[in-house]
């Protein structure tokens, strides 16, 4: 299948965002409630013995260090994996909960972290190869009955799809928590745009152990942040004090499109990829989460390329969570109810109990999906995503041309346009729009982002008042006819929930670099290529929102949409110089930018409506 395949795949995955709400609405005909249960699982019945600071060898003579946990017991017992680049130490006390349980557990080190041999690159082809090394090398060990499945978060997730991909004989389940996707979809480019919270991780794990300058976390990025990304170039971002220079750095910087040699060796999102992957997935991410297309552009891969019928039966769980799922019932001062926590560590026992050890405990006879849907604050499941049911229904952007700021003229409706003239902005990367201050520079939930929007370089279209609830469900999608006066610039568009009382809460949003717009595509995101634009001249951008939304839009509020070229800090401005490499630019250009919303361009926005039950 061709690489084009896989995109659409993607696209039909990326998105989801949402807004939590006080209020009760209908029940989807396609939903049932029910939290994931962990139901009956293995007792945690067994001491454990702990063997600190060993070692595994891998292919190329390189050692990785290892902590195990082990029943104490005669006899073998499945293992669970962890490659971690965060410091294996951190991750004991899980570990041991899953060893009480009669499994032994492995923490490893990743190459060139902490302890383990070898060179630090966070995607180094070879942690492909040490995943399958790490598998077949525990499940000889005289402790293992030969059976091995792997669990982690975020970064660790990424590991699990790498390792996976590699199909190693002793592999039999993994649970993929909070994983990222594409390199180019989410993390560190979205859609062609460098999102400034990866500049910091990039920077606290540019040495062997966490590289910190300043206090606060990835580096220091709580200090000083905005004003520290406004140096130039951006290339020498790693010539600064929060950084050591590293030569991974520079590759990022440089290849910025997916057919650099660099991101090929170890992508993973293709239909290739996800065809030589033999085992089953159970992944989890939060509403909120930074990496969250990850989730859903997984599952929906899986089901369409796994290599058998067990890998093309993916779970999918999605609670009102940020990135560290589970933790807390609240996201942005916002108290989802105590339906919010669940025995998470309880339902991936279940799930290791059948696949690692047998138990025929129902756990495949569970829905595919598991939704915490906002506003009802109630758990449901689902046969499928996106629901069989979803009305995608288009939202049209109208303006007498004076759309600027929340007090412009700009109106968001079902009609198509007639003869409208385009709005029209400037964007000065010298004066970005501002992003909310989110916690620890991820989107941590619906923030109220109205002052923004009252700033002349944001355009701004809203609905009047709704008559009656729409609950969105699903993937969101737009397209705009827009124009700029310079070589190259950014397109973002964020969806709000207007309140009664002026707050503007965010939901959900989608950017594109326009230079990676792709003619052949409708105007499309491509990783693959770079695209010429012409100052001045009108193209189609279709912008593929990378988070999906379960929102209640209440009776009485309205539903927003917002443009501008920047959210910063949230995103690396984009300096608009039309040079392949942005990373290399020193000097900003002013853009003027247009939106058209006419008969011939009726730029819109597309939201997956869930039908009222009647």
């Amino acid at each position: 299948m061709s690489r084009r395949s896989s995109i659409s795949i993607r696209l039909l995955a990326l998105v989801f965002a949402t807004t939590p709400l006080a209020i009760q609405s209908p029940v989807s005909r396609c939903v049932q409630a029910q939290s994931p249960q962990a139901g009956e699982i293995s007792p945690a019945e067994f001491e454990v013995i702990e063997a600190m600071d060993q070692k595994a060898p891998m292919r190329d003579g390189v050692e990785l260090v290892i902590d195990v946990f082990r029943p104490r017991a005669e006899g073998k017992f499945p293992a669970i994996l962890q490659q971690t680049p965060y410091n294996k130490s951190g991750q004991a006390a899980r570990a041991r909960r899953f060893a009480a349980r009669g499994y032994v557990v492995v923490n490893a080190d990743s190459r060139g972290r902490f302890h383990s041999g070898g060179q630090w690159d966070p995607f180094s082809p070879l942690h492909k190869q040490d995943g399958y090394d790490l598998v077949e090398w525990i499940a000889a060990q005289p402790w293992c009955n030969g059976n091995v499945g792997t669990y982690g978060l975020s970064y660790m997730g990424w590991a699990q799809w790498w390792t996976a991909s590699q199909a190693p004989p002793s592999l039999k389940a993994i649970v993929p928590e909070v994983a990222p996707p594409d390199h180019f979809y989410n993390c560190p480019y979205q859609n062609g745009i460098l999102v400034c919270w990866m500049v910091d991780w990039a920077g606290t794990m540019s040495d062997r152990v966490p590289y910190s300058a300043a206090p606060g976390p990835y580096g220091g990025f709580a200090v000083g942040r905005e004003e520290a990304y406004r140096s130039l170039p951006y290339i020498d971002f790693d010539k600064t004090r929060r950084y050591k220079p590293t030569e991974w750095w520079r590759k990022w910087m440089i290849q910025n499109t997916a057919e650099g040699e660099y991101w090929r060796a170890i992508a993973y999102q293709t239909p290739q990829s996800y065809a030589k992957i033999r085992v089953p997935s159970l992944a989890i991410s939060g509403w909120f989460d930074a990496n969250f297309p990850g989730t859903p552009m997984n599952y929906l891969a899986m089901k369409a390329h796994g290599a058998t019928p067990t890998a093309r039966r993916p779970r999918m769980v999605v609670g009102p969570w940020e990135h560290i799922v589970n933790s807390r019932r609240q996201a942005a001062g916002v108290d989802f109810g105590p339906e919010a926590i669940i025995d998470w560590d309880g339902y991936v026992t279940r799930w290791f109990d059948y696949h690692l050890k047998g138990r025929q405990n129902g756990v495949l006879d569970d829905p595919p999906v598991h939704l915490f849907v906002m506003g009802r604050n109630q758990w449901r499941t689902a046969v499928d995503w996106p629901l069989p049911e979803t009305r995608f229904t288009t939202y049209y952007l109208h303006s007498a041309g004076k759309a600027n700021s929340s007090a412009g003229d700009g109106k968001l409706e079902t009609k198509p346009p007639a003869d409208q003239p385009p709005d029209s902005y400037r964007y000065d990367p010298d004066d970005p729009t501002p992003s909310p201050p989110f916690a620890n520079g991820h989107i941590d939930g619906p923030r109220d982002i109205s002052a923004s929007a009252a700033r002349q370089d944001v355009l701004v279209y809203t609905t009047p008042e709704l008559a009656e609830d729409v609950e969105i469900v699903g993937p969101i999608s737009a397209q705009l006819w827009a124009a700029t006066s310079a070589g190259d610039t950014d397109w973002m568009i964020r969806l709000a929930d207007v309140h009664p009382d002026g707050q503007a809460l965010f939901l959900a949003e989608g950017v594109m670099r326009a230079r990676h717009r792709d003619p052949d595509c409708g105007g499309a995101f491509n990783p693959n290529r770079l695209s010429t634009i012409a100052a001045g001249e009108v193209y189609p951008y279709r912008i593929d929102f990378w988070r999906p939304t379960a929102n209640l839009f209440a009776k009485g509020h309205r539903i927003r949409v917002e443009i501008s070229s920047s959210y910063y800090p949230y995103y690396l401005r984009n300096l608009n110089t039309g040079q392949d490499n942005l990373a290399l630019a020193t000097q900003p250009v002013v853009a003027e930018q247009r939106i058209f919303h006419d008969a011939e361009k009726p730029s819109h926005i597309v939201l997956p409506v869930i039908p009222a039950k009647k």
